[in-house]
């Protein structure tokens, strides 16, 4: 039986990292005031800006500040969870001590009455064939044991280096063609369709591509609505304008809720 809740809170892509203060004092207090208000809270992935392994959490304070703040957030609402492409790696243990429940990606949901599909989203970036290929490999089981087993600083040096290979290309390919590049970073329209025909909805909720936005779509005889998440960052105000929002879905309808002027 799927989840059914007749209000809810639904964010992605936080980034949280102790260079990040701001967008995380934001999330804390979302914890503790906003998100307390609706019956569950659905976080779709890429909470943390890398995440290298459970274990990694008992030697990191601001790891166990977070934790704590899902854990108590956990006591007053459903909270459930969507891998991201940053933290793929959240597991069991983590997982049993905020209280989160994992949703696999894609899963469906009842919220005030209406039937949605949610997902993190890069899955459904397939113009992207090498991020697609890359994304297979790492999403092997073995792959991600032989992983966790190495050091701890051998995995922390591994993410730092793919964030700045992967951060260094993708300005490098902006540059060279935004608009290609936008394209091809972007969802497409043929595997958003089969998604939503696969699951039997009408109603597609995702994040990942920074690019919020309520979407009417169609291919073919196949209709749709998607509605993308807001990244977070209140942090970096020369380069780009403040965000954080939430889609809050209830009897009311579906709408965005801009939570720094909250």
């Amino acid at each position: 039986m799927i989840p059914q809740y007749s209000s809810a809170l639904l964010i992605s892509d936080i980034h949280l990292t102790p260079s990040m203060p701001l967008t995380a004092q934001r999330f804390f207090d979302f914890c503790e005031k906003d998100a307390p208000k609706v019956q569950a809270v659905f976080i779709l992935g890429d909470l943390f800006e890398y995440w290298v392994g459970d274990d990694a959490a008992s030697n990191s304070p601001f790891q166990q500040e977070v934790l704590h703040a899902l854990a108590n957030l956990s006591t007053k609402t459903k909270t459930y969870y969507i891998h991201g492409n940053r933290d793929f790696l959240i597991g069991s243990a983590f997982l049993k001590k905020t209280g989160m429940a994992l949703l696999a990606d894609p899963s469906c949901v009842e919220i005030a009455d209406k039937k949605y599909v949610l997902c993190h989203g890069d899955a459904l970036c397939t113009a992207d064939v090498g991020y697609q290929i890359f994304r297979g490999i790492v999403r092997k089981p073995w792959i991600q044991k032989l992983f966790l087993n190495m050091p701890l600083h051998w995995r922390r040096s591994i993410a730092n280096h793919l964030r700045s290979n992967s951060h260094t290309q993708y300005q490098v390919e902006a540059n060279k063609s935004p608009l290609n590049n936008q394209m091809r970073t972007n969802v497409t329209l043929e595997a958003c369709a089969a998604l939503v025909r696969g699951q039997s909805v009408d109603q597609l909720i995702h994040g990942h591509t920074h690019l919020p936005a309520h979407h009417k779509e169609q291919l073919g005889e196949q209709t749709w609505q998607r509605w993308v998440l807001s990244d977070w960052d209140l942090d970096h105000p020369e380069r780009t304008t403040p965000r954080a929002s939430a889609l809050s879905i209830d009897s009311q309808g579906v709408r965005y809720l801009d939570l720094i002027k909250a």
